[in-house]
């Protein structure tokens, strides 16, 4: 046990100490407006030459010191989470694989190791999320596996296209050619990928099922590594992004995206699905504000979301941990009476990605929602924001509500406590994160203050449809015995928004089921059908009639198989005579 204790926390050490140098550099790289593009020669042989290259600017760097410090926190948390498991070194080392995947990612100014690192991510994910080995682990990993492959083919068709321009680092070309055909090309596919690695409808579906992986991967996957990934790629291709069409078809699918996610957790009980909805609803409001051209806003709330969202499953994982591994919200109450310290910083997480003033959230998604009332949107795109961001309290108060107060519903004899220093270190680590990273980024990222002018029912708009939303989560929350449940009165309402609009559905039966039914009818039709009749079996009895005609013929007499020898040898005589 010590060897796997030194293994967590040699990961631990060695990530924290390069994530704390990253953030200084990147402080350094951001204050004298600094970019170094590294070439390294690989391999030169003759006139060929394999050249590597690597970006390095406050945005690369500042984002790698998160993921490092989020990826440093949650190993060491799986220390203690995933003591009884046998296999915990094969698990660190599968996260530092996703990490270093990661890392490769948001260095490369080029496509094919940009690849490679969207590669080694879904690769690696797909390891993860069946790391619990059964049939609803496998499911959520081919379901994780299959859709992410579609941005990698994407990906592959961008390489393939980027022919044309005789390099593949898009870097160069992304500003001198981006009114080119060949370049709204390339944009596009970009954007396909990019929305299935972030899940963006019509690819949501994936990501409420790879919860079946351990609640440290969610916690690292689910925040800042695996599903950012997609929005740091359109961060990188912005330029792209403002070609009219693009933008504004990648606003209605995230907005969509967001409101879908947002109405789907208020009808979920799973309490790991209720965060991944909720990450889901974040995501939709990165790319939404990324397509309106801020890009700048799109990477804030991508980094404090990634603080305040692992520390939400970090807290839901001690939760779990101590509920014996019960994941229903149904089951919980009163905890805040049994773990006060976790029920704390899950407070405190619930309430940054509210946008709770002077948290993390409030920082970005406030102005956020300000930009958005500055621009120049229709209705639909207004409400779409303001709904889902209501609705985002709406479920993390029915969240808190369910398992914090009121009665506990589980067994009385029951182990819950806060006696796991190792998962309490991470936890209060990252609420002090949650708690001041927000006004520190946004007073390094922003050096000039933007002047925000407003009408005061309009800056107020925001905090009024939070106080709306909690109070709405607090009646969806309060239930007791003999409670008629009013949703179902609106039963197929309900289930269409709780099951995510039929995603999950459409994604697997909805796409299998014509092709497999096919395959059975021409199985049917053909290798058991009439081919089977006309090719092989007819063979097989043709054959067999021919040798029990022989076998008649002869009846095993001698004289009549010398006599029928001796033709085929007459026979075979003349036809050498005539040959000759």
């Amino acid at each position: 046990m010590n060897m796997l204790i030194n293994y967590c926390k040699i990961s631990f050490y060695f990530l924290i100490f390069i994530s704390s140098s990253l953030f200084l550099i990147s402080l350094k790289f951001l204050l004298n407006d600094l970019v170094y593009f590294i070439e390294w020669e690989v391999l030169s042989l003759h006139s060929m030459s394999i050249v590597m290259t690597f970006l390095f600017d406050w945005m690369s760097l500042m984002f790698m010191s998160f993921v490092l410090l989020i990826s440093s926190l949650v190993i060491f948390y799986s220390n203690q989470y995933m003591e009884e498991d046998y296999n915990i070194n094969r698990f660190i080392l599968l996260v530092l694989m996703f990490v270093m995947s990661m890392m490769l990612l948001i260095i490369s100014p080029n496509l094919i190791s940009i690849l490679l690192g969207w590669d080694g991510l879904g690769l690696v994910s797909y390891c993860l999320v069946i790391y619990f080995q059964n049939v609803k682990s496998y499911n959520a990993g081919m379901l994780t596996a299959l859709s992410n492959r579609i941005g990698d083919v994407a990906l592959l068709l961008a390489i393939a296209w980027m022919l044309n321009y005789g390099s593949w680092n898009y870097i160069f070309y992304l500003d001198m050619m981006k009114n080119n055909f060949e370049m709204m090309i390339i944009g596009a596919l970009v954007m396909l990928a990019a929305m299935t690695k972030s899940a963006q409808i019509p690819f949501s579906s994936w990501l409420p099922a790879a919860m079946a992986a351990p609640t440290p991967v969610s916690a690292l996957v689910h925040s800042s590594t695996l599903v950012t990934a997609g929005v740091y790629l359109l961060i990188r291709f912005n330029d792209l992004l403002m070609n009219w069409w693009m933008s504004q078809f990648l606003l209605l699918v995230s907005g969509l995206t967001m409101f879908m996610a947002g109405l789907g957790a208020n009808f979920e009980f799973d309490l790991k699905k209720i965060i991944a909805l909720s990450t889901l609803s974040q995501l939709g409001l990165m790319m939404s504000i990324l397509s309106m051209g801020f890009y700048k806003l799109a990477f804030f709330h991508l980094l404090t979301h990634a603080l305040f969202k692992a520390l939400l499953f970090m807290c839901a994982g001690s939760i779990i941990h101590n509920m014996k591994n019960s994941q229903d919200i149904r089951m919980m109450g009163s905890l805040s009476m049994s773990m006060p310290l976790t029920c704390s910083c899950f407070n405190v997480a619930n309430l940054a990605l509210c946008g709770m003033p002077f948290l993390a959230g409030f920082y970005s998604k406030d102005l956020i929602l300000e930009m958005v009332m500055l621009s120049y949107v229709n209705i639909f795109v207004f409400f779409l924001f303001f709904f889902s961001t209501g609705l985002t309290v709406c479920y993390s108060f029915r969240l808190c509500f369910y398992s914090m107060t009121g009665d506990f519903n589980s067994s009385s004899l029951h182990p819950l406590n806060d006696s796991g220093w190792v998962m309490l270190f991470s936890i209060c680590f990252l609420m002090v994160m949650a708690v001041i990273g927000g006004s520190m980024l946004s007073w390094l990222i922003f050096l000039n203050p933007a002047m925000i002018c407003l009408p005061l029912d309009m800056k107020l708009l925001t905090l009024f449809v939070c106080l709306l939303g909690g109070f709405i989560g607090y009646l969806l929350s309060n239930v007791g015995l003999f409670f008629i449940n009013k949703a179902l009165y609106f039963y197929n309402f309900t289930n269409f928004v709780g099951s995510m609009w039929f995603m999950p559905v459409i994604s697997t039966l909805g796409v299998v089921n014509y092709p497999l039914k096919l395959g059975l009818y021409s199985y049917k039709s053909f290798d058991q059908g009439w081919s089977e009749f006309f090719g092989s079996q007819m063979i097989y009895m043709q054959l067999k009639s021919y040798s029990l005609y022989l076998q008649e013929f002869q009846k095993n007499n001698l004289k009549i198989y010398l006599l029928s020898y001796m033709l085929w040898f007459i026979i075979l005589l003349m036809l050498v005579v005539m040959v000759n």
